[in-house]
């Protein structure tokens, strides 16, 4: 791969201030990739009046993957940004334009109808601080407490990016589902254990692939197992993306 164009790992970060999470990666992927975080410019603030959270994240970061690429490409999406990656995979793939190579997803589990949380949009501030504050077990007098209230405008914003999210890709596509080579990635030691391939019909009818890697890599200063798995991820899929495709 020394003569052609590296392959670009774009890194979607669970929040617009996790983009640093993803700084020593580049000394770990090995040869042959770049990493290109990504932030999710929609995170931590609420979309314009009349634009729903989906909307508004597509529109600051589709363009991103909607103009001439160097050559294949990967996704990798940690938390929302997991989902944040689908949205993107599903709206290229629904305009009819190239998609990644590969989906890699983290720290996230399949769209699925049911939630434990309450519906962010028509939820009240005391209503969230109940479920995000354990159902009680913070008292709202703690410092737990009083700092689960400072933050609470960009936690229902990242909730409400989240609901939307999974709300959009619970809808099945105009253009069909998706094809495209999945990898699930778990942190060993997660309940209920490693991601079955099944979970991955939920994202793609492609091929999927399920790895578990051990630590916390899903932590700001995770190991360097992670970063090394999507690097090998990265070039193989580049490598099934540059072969010609099989004729007859």
């Amino acid at each position: 791969m020394s003569d052609e164009q590296p392959v670009r790992l774009h890194c979607f970060a669970h929040s617009a201030g996790s983009v640093p999470a993803f700084g020593h990666w580049a000394a770990s992927t090995g040869p042959g990739v770049e990493v290109v975080p990504v932030a999710l410019p929609g995170a931590g603030r609420r979309p314009a009046p009349g634009t729903s959270a989906h909307e508004a994240l597509l529109a600051d970061v589709l363009p991103l993957f909607t103009g001439p690429q160097p050559g294949p490409y990967v996704l990798y999406g940690h938390g929302l940004g997991a989902m944040a990656a689908l949205a993107v995979t599903r709206a290229l793939h629904e305009a009819a334009l190239p998609g990644p190579a590969l989906l890699a997803v983290g720290a996230c589990p399949p769209p699925r109808a049911a939630r434990e949380l309450p519906d962010v949009r028509a939820a009240t501030d005391a209503e969230l601080l109940h479920v995000l504050g354990g159902r009680g077990a913070v008292p709202p007098a703690s410092d737990e407490g009083i700092l689960l209230r400072a933050v609470l405008p960009v936690l229902r914003a990242d909730l409400e990016l989240a609901q939307c999210l999974e709300e959009a890709a619970r809808r099945p596509s105009p253009a069909g589902p998706l094809t495209t080579a999945l990898l699930v990635i778990a942190a060993a030691g997660d309940p209920p254990g490693p991601p079955a391939p099944a979970d991955g019909r939920q994202w793609t009818q492609g091929p999927v692939r399920t790895r578990t890697v051990a630590g916390r890599p899903f932590s700001p200063r995770g190991g360097r197992e992670l970063p090394r798995l999507l690097g090998r991820a990265c070039r193989v899929a580049a490598r099934l993306a540059r072969e010609p495709a099989p004729v007859g």
